[in-house]
Formats: C-alpha cells, sequence, structure tokens
C-alpha cells in the first residue's frame, strides 16, 4: 500500500501574494442565459437547517450543495430545457422543485425523514467485510467507463481561533479517467479562475504545509484511489461492523464501520461506508485520521513547519459523496476538515487552527482530451498563489459555487477592511 500522505497536493497556509488568474480551460456561460434558485434546506420535524445537502438537475452533473446555514443557489442553463431540480439528503426522501424559466428566490424547502421506510438488512455472507469487497468488485461497472471533463467549484479557508486569516475560492476543471482504469495519477485539476482574501497582519503569518488543496478532488476520490481506504491488500487491518441502514436518494443503503484493529508504522482511518444495497455501488465515505499515535497523525498530514514550532493534530476528517446519474455514479462533493494546534517553544500559550477544504462538482461532460501537464495544478504549489486578490462583486458570473456562510461573509468584509 502506498502512504495516503506521500499522494495529497500540499495546502500551505503561509500568508503571502499571489500572482494572478491562470489561463482558462472552458468557456464563460453568458450571464443573462440562466435562471437562478436559491432557498435554504430544513427539516420538516425539526425544523434545524440541513448542511451539504445535495442540489441538483436531474439527469445531469450541474449542481451544488447548501452551505453550513443551509442556504443553496444553483444557476440552470435556459438552452438546457431543465424543468426540475432535485433535492437529496442522507435519511430523507427527495424533494422536486419545478422550474418556469425564471428566477426563484427565497424557497424554503423542509426534507420529509423517512427512516421509517425502510427494510430489514440482510447481511450477505453475514460479513460486512464481504459487502466491502463485493463493492469494490463492481467499481468498474458502477462507475463511469469514458473519461470525463468535470467543472467544480473550490473552497479553502483558514481560521486562527475564530477568526478567518485566509480565503481562497476557485473554479477547477477536473479531469477524471475512466474508473475501469483505476489510475488516479492520469487525473488532473486545473484552476479556471479564483480569489482570495488574506489577513494583513503579520502575526497571521504560520508557514506550515499540510495536506489538501484543489487536487483533493482527485486523491480523496475513495472509488478511483484505494490507496486512500479501499486497498484489498489493507483490509484485514481494519475491522468491519454492519451499522442501521439509511435511505440515501431513495435506495437502500448498507452503513459499515469500520476502524483500524492493527498497529502499522502509519496512521490509519476510521468512519463509515455507504454502500447502494441493489447496485454495490459506494455513495458516501465518512472517516477521520486515527489520532491514538499522535506522532503517527502528525507525520501523515505535516509536511514542512518553522525550526521551534510544536504542531499537534488535533482532527483530521473528510466526507467524500458520489451521485448517480442515468444508471453511472459521478464523484460529487469533498469535504476536508484540519484541526491543529502551535506553539513556540519558550512561550506560554498555544494558538488552535482550523483549515477547512470543500470542493463540489457543479457541471460536466465526456473529455475527448486531457488537461496539458504544464497547465495542471502541482503538489508543490498553493492556491492562495494561485488566483488574484478579491475585486470584482459579480466574479463568478454564470458558475455554480456553494454559497458562503454569513460568518464567512463577515469575514470578507473584516479582511477587505485590512487591505485598505
Amino acid at each position: 500500500m502506498k502512504r495516503f500522505s506521500k499522494q495529497i497536493i500540499l495546502w500551505s497556509i503561509a500568508l503571502c501574494i499571489g500572482c494572478g488568474v491562470m489561463p482558462a480551460y472552458g468557456q464563460d456561460v453568458v450571464m443573462e442565459d440562466f435562471v437562478t434558485v436559491t432557498g435554504v434546506v430544513k427539516d420538516q420535524r425539526s425544523k434545524r437547517v440541513l448542511e451539504y445537502v445535495n442540489v441538483s438537475v436531474p439527469g445531469t452533473n450541474i449542481g451544488t450543495v447548501t452551505n453550513e446555514d443551509g442556504q443553496f443557489s444553483l444557476k440552470v442553463v435556459k438552452s438546457l430545457g431543465a424543468n426540475k431540480i432535485e433535492i437529496s439528503h442522507i435519511g430523507y426522501l427527495n424533494s422536486i422543485i419545478p422550474l418556469n424559466g425564471r428566477d426563484i428566490t427565497g424557497l424554503a424547502v423542509t426534507l420529509v425523514p423517512n427512516a421509517n421506510l425502510l427494510e430489514e438488512v440482510i447481511v450477505r455472507g453475514g460479513d460486512p467485510r464481504i459487502i466491502v469487497e463485493q463493492a469494490m468488485g463492481k467499481i468498474p461497472d458502477n462507475y463511469s467507463n469514458q473519461a470525463n471533463l468535470f467543472t467544480g467549484f473550490y473552497r479553502e479557508t483558514a481560521q486562527k481561533g475564530r477568526r478567518y486569516v485566509n480565503i481562497s475560492e476557485a473554479i477547477i476543471d477536473i479531469y477524471k479517467s475512466p474508473y475501469k482504469d483505476m489510475d488516479v495519477n492520469r487525473d488532473r485539476v486545473q484552476i479556471y479562475k479564483g480569489r482570495k482574501l488574506l489577513s494583513q497582519r503579520a502575526s497571521d503569518t504560520l508557514v506550515v504545509k499540510l495536506l489538501g488543496g484543489p487536487n483533493l478532488s482527485v486523491y480523496v476520490d475513495i472509488v478511483k484511489n484505494p490507496d486512500v481506504l479501499l486497498d484489498r491488500e489493507m483490509l484485514p487491518y481494519y475491522a468491519f461492523r454492519m451499522e442501521e441502514s439509511v435511505m440515501l436518494d431513495e435506495r437502500h443503503h448498507y452503513v459499515i464501520s469500520f476502524k483500524p484493529q492493527a498497529i502499522l508504522p502509519y496512521a490509519l482511518y476510521e468512519g463509515k461506508l455507504y454502500i447502494d444495497r441493489e447496485k454495490l455501488s459506494f455513495s458516501r465515505a465518512e472517516f477521520n485520521l486515527n489520532m491514538d499515535d499522535q506522532n503517527k497523525a502528525t507525520q501523515a498530514i505535516l509536511k514542512k513547519k518553522p525550526f521551534g514550532l510544536r504542531f499537534r493534530p488535533l482532527e483530521v476528517s473528510y466526507l467524500v459523496t458520489y451521485k448517480e446519474r442515468e444508471g453511472v455514479t459521478y464523484l460529487s462533493y469533498i469535504r476536508n476538515e484540519v484541526r491543529f494546534r502551535c506553539d513556540w517553544k519558550r512561550r506560554l500559550f498555544a494558538t488552535n487552527y482550523t483549515i477547512n477544504s470543500e470542493m463540489v462538482i457543479t457541471d460536466g461532460k465526456p473529455a475527448d482530451t486531457t488537461i496539458p501537464s504544464r497547465e495542471a495544478f502541482k503538489q508543490t504549489q498553493s492556491l492562495s498563489d494561485r488566483v488574484a486578490d478579491f475585486v470584482d462583486e459579480d466574479f463568478w458570473g454564470a458558475y455554480n459555487i456553494i454559497e458562503p456562510t454569513e460568518s464567512l461573509e463577515s469575514a470578507v468584509t473584516k479582511l477587505r477592511k485590512q487591505q485598505k
């Protein structure tokens, strides 16, 4: 098994000046050629907002997810002729919103829990590990057997305590080779357009390099990259357990938890896999880096730090989701959170940092060619070095993004004031 930590793009939170926007790989959509649907999604019973809910146009790759406030905004090109959007979330019935060719704003969408509709789960062979192995064997059948070029929205933020010190966003192009090849090294990411805001306070500058960055959409695709979780040689080192099944996209899913049951030279993961009972396709994965051994956890995520800085990881978590379209399952959304504590020798107090990054697929089509190597995002780069500052209020145009939360919008305002 290859070390997961050796494969992920480095994520730098060094506060520095960027160098502009890279050349475009795609073409902008004309502004007036789309309709916009905005709203908030809540649980019908509890009225609590639902985060990371999938919002999409059925049968297409056009979509986004709700933010932590449950809010979403989706732009749909008129020429597509779409007459509805679909809202889906784990454990809920899907909701359909009709489209009439005009903008729809301020929707209040309530999703109905469907836990009571579950049927009794029959465990294949009495061993959840067998289900995982069977799902791994069906990857070539369930996922795209042709190359695809996706458009995605990527955002990464760094917080010092509760205060934002780095906000970077980008529209990215993602080339995915056929899943049957299981060759993640052929997949590439390119920055199409992006922007950033960095704190101007000298005390906020911290030069460390961690796992992360726009290439998460390549290397944390657990189905395409078995070195993350689904390596057959590594399965014996995990204990698998069948949990209560759930509904996802109104389909029954096995929920299989896993945790390390062996001591290895590097840190392992623990979490849950969600597997479609009928197709045996992976629809969702939630996993965390095991923190039992702090030294191993540090080695897994820390690539560079200044001399004299003491680094302590607190949490490294991932959420990866997939969406089925016309019988084929595609990557949909990835979220990564890294929490750590830093302090300098001979200083009394430590500082907590939180790094969040997320990527959602917003469009896609079959690929005729790959992204040229010279234009692909490199493992030695950080997003802040590749994009320009926040300036244009209509920067995203017709592109779909993940709506910023209220706290993020407030942080943008504060960081902009620093730059004046």
